[in-house]
């Protein structure tokens, strides 16, 4: 069973560890600076968080030592001549059966290192990040050196290699809101998941372009978006420009994959080669940011839900966290333990975890709250924590 849960907040790193049936926060780290993720490498316990630093940017640090200490690493570089085509945030009069404009191209800067993957017990070192604006590095020595996959950032839909020229496909990769304060709209790559039997067959999901997949290890990469719906846009169906919110797979069932979608949830039983939805808007199950896979079944997941878009907060004044054991025909609705009135939470992607019947979430407002029986009951950790982007056992 999991003892220590790894925040990601506004103001730095904070470790939650339960001892003696007690769970207690130690004191924060990286103090100040916004921290998009912080997560476990359970192959060798090394923690890794990453830094949204305002005056250094985007930087990773370490800790060998379960946090008691923690070292920067090298950050991530995009190499030279790394350009991509530019994105803009769409206006009320954007007409997308307008004739397209000829690209726009910039030299490619990390904005924020939104996500962090760990190998395989078979991958001694290897780790991927991805980023806004749209980049997979890899790392095969522990974080001390870094390569931008160039097979995904050369794709011919986002424009073809420009590292040798201009575009010779039209770019259709779209910008996240995400990327909005940092003065770009652009893509970001927020999921990453690796088939633990097979660390050859890779997945990635960015906003808003949708979910690929690789089956040689990154050096080439398909779309993976069959059955996601997009209401937004006037062809719903498609191939690219989703918007998921984040994506998942069962560990020990990794062909059963999850996603939260802007547009609903989506599953998969066959490795993503066809999605289907599995809202249920009559439980409030439809909108939100986050999932978690059950690390066993396949079939079970869960939700913290939210209202849509401009609202962004709970439903209806109250917390409650949907759980289904049946690949989304079925949702529970469960809230003994949160608050049903005045609640105000919203709780980001990466920001709910699961670890065998442990389930653990936070919000914006500062409120973790963790379930010891598979999400049926809760117990508040605390009020006061700064608002929070990620949540992770380890």
């Amino acid at each position: 069973m999991a003892k220590r849960i790894l925040l990601g907040t506004r103001k730095g790193t904070v470790i939650v560890e339960q001892k003696d049936g007690h769970w207690s926060a130690k004191n924060i780290a990286h103090a100040g600076i916004p921290v998009c993720y912080v997560a476990c490498d359970k192959r060798d316990g090394t923690l890794w968080a990453s830094l949204d630093h305002g005056h250094w940017g985007p930087k990773l640090s370490r800790s060998k030592d379960g946090g008691e200490t923690w070292q920067d690493v090298l950050s991530l570089k995009y190499p030279e001549g790394a350009r991509y085509i530019v994105k803009y945030l769409p206006t009320e009069d954007f007409d997308p059966d307008a004739p397209a404009k000829d690209p726009e191209y910039k030299d490619a800067t990390v904005y924020k290192i939104w996500n962090l993957t760990f190998g395989t017990a078979e991958q001694p070192g290897r780790i991927y990040a991805g980023t806004i604006p749209g980049g997979l590095f890899v790392s095969d020595d522990a974080g001390e050196s870094w390569q931008l996959n160039r097979s995904l950032w050369n794709h011919e839909s986002r424009g073809g290699n420009l590292f040798d020229g201009d575009a010779t496909s039209e770019n259709k990769w779209f910008g996240t809101p995400a990327s909005i304060n940092y003065g770009v709209f652009e893509p970001g790559i927020h999921s990453i998941i690796i088939n633990p039997q097979n660390p050859d067959r890779l997945y990635m999901a960015a906003s808003s372009v949708g979910v690929m997949q690789s089956t040689d290890g990154g050096k080439s990469w398909t779309s993976a978006n069959k059955g996601m719906l997009m209401d937004y846009l006037p062809n719903p169906e498609a191939e690219w420009g989703h918007d998921p919110h984040y994506v998942t797979a069962c560990a020990s069932q990794p062909e059963h994959m999850w996603q939260q979608n802007h547009c609903g949830v989506f599953y998969s039983d066959n490795g993503a080669k066809n999605w289907r939805k599995v809202s249920s808007v009559k439980d409030g199950v439809h909108f939100g940011f986050p999932i978690a896979a059950d690390n066993k079944n396949g079939l079970c997941a869960w939700v913290v839900p939210a209202r849509a878009d401009s609202e962004r907060m709970a439903l209806d004044g109250g917390l409650f966290v949907a759980r289904t054991e049946d690949g989304g025909q079925t949702w529970q609705k469960f809230n003994q333990g949160l608050p049903q009135q005045n609640a105000y939470d919203i709780v980001y992607r990466h920001a709910l975890d699961a670890a065998d019947d442990m389930v653990c979430f936070a919000s914006t407002t500062g409120n973790l709250y963790l379930s010891e029986d598979r999400g049926e009951t809760w117990q508040c950790l605390g009020n006061n924590f700064p608002p929070v982007y990620s949540v992770r056992f380890a």
